[in-house]
């Protein structure tokens, strides 16, 4: 068993969020995924302008707060308790348009 403690693990270099990723994928041979999470402040988005894509699935858990995304086209409001799926390849965006923190949980797996 791994064990990482939150305040052990360095944020990315990135001055609009602040992401620790927990499990990359040399955390085990073959591994698949990648796991960790990520801070929006008021203000934040990710990507900075227009919309971002990857090979891998995303999964996210909202801990708290909400934030406006948008995934395939289409905007959606996620908050507090609410779990999303963006599929590999579908070009998406978030932006805390709030005025408090957000805080998710992310997990990305190769299909």
């Amino acid at each position: 068993m791994q064990i990482i403690t939150s305040k052990a693990v360095m944020p990315a270099d990135r001055c609009d969020v602040i992401m620790k990723t927990f499990f990359g994928r040399d955390a085990l041979k073959n591994q698949k995924l990648t796991m960790g999470t990520v801070v929006f402040p008021p203000g934040a988005r990710v990507p900075a302008q227009g919309a971002g894509v990857h090979d891998e699935h995303e999964y996210s858990y909202i801990i708290s707060g909400s934030i406006l995304t948008m995934s395939g086209g289409q905007e959606y409001r996620i908050s507090e308790g609410q779990a999303t799926l963006i599929p590999a390849g579908e070009e998406h965006w978030a932006y805390n348009d709030g005025t408090e923190n957000c805080e998710i949980i992310w997990v990305l797996t190769k299909p």
